[in-house]
């Protein structure tokens, strides 16, 4: 019988979750992922964000790619510096953030900024998920099917760690 394989949950968000769904799952060790919104105040997937940030629930395996190189992942695909804006993308639901029930995750995404020499100047959250409510699905791999719709990350990003030809097992 073989090993199980070790899988871990974290919630990132980098602006339009389009792009950095598309971005995410082509990551290393990366088993599913699925675009929705972290920390508001309602269960409402209609009207308005009600403080939410556009997020990826991220399943990943912790023995092919480390938390901490999640974090430099997300790091090379946002303005880390930018308050509530991405890009073109401007609005609290376009905040950067790492969520995560996890409280060793959120001291790794702490100690992580820590270390950065301009650590004052990072506008990541890192905070405890609160609630979690997944994106209706035509948000759901959107770039897949729209790749027109791309946000604030250039093309080159979307494949830079592609392996494989069609990803597979994303929800």
């Amino acid at each position: 019988m073989g090993a199980e394989q070790m899988v871990e949950e974290i919630y990132l968000a980098g602006g339009c979750l389009w792009g950095v769904q598309a971005f995410t799952e082509t990551l290393p060790g990366v088993i599913l992922t699925e675009a929705g919104r972290a920390n508001g105040t309602s269960q409402r997937l209609d009207g308005p964000y009600d403080g939410y940030a556009e997020c990826v629930r991220t399943q990943f395996d912790p023995s092919v790619v480390s938390f901490e190189q999640l974090m430099d992942y997300l790091f090379e695909i946002i303005d880390p510096y930018s308050v509530n804006r991405q890009g073109p993308d401007v609005g609290q639901k376009y905040r950067t953030g790492v969520y995560s029930t996890n409280p060793a995750h959120l001291e790794v995404a702490r100690s992580f900024i820590a270390a950065r020499a301009d650590a004052h100047r990072i506008a990541v959250e890192v905070l405890p998920l609160l609630n979690y409510v997944r994106s209706a699905e035509e948000h759901q791999h959107r770039l897949a099917r729209c790749p027109e719709d791309a946000c604030h990350l250039p093309t080159d990003m979307l494949t830079k760690y592609r392996t494989d030809v069609d990803v597979v097992g994303r929800a």
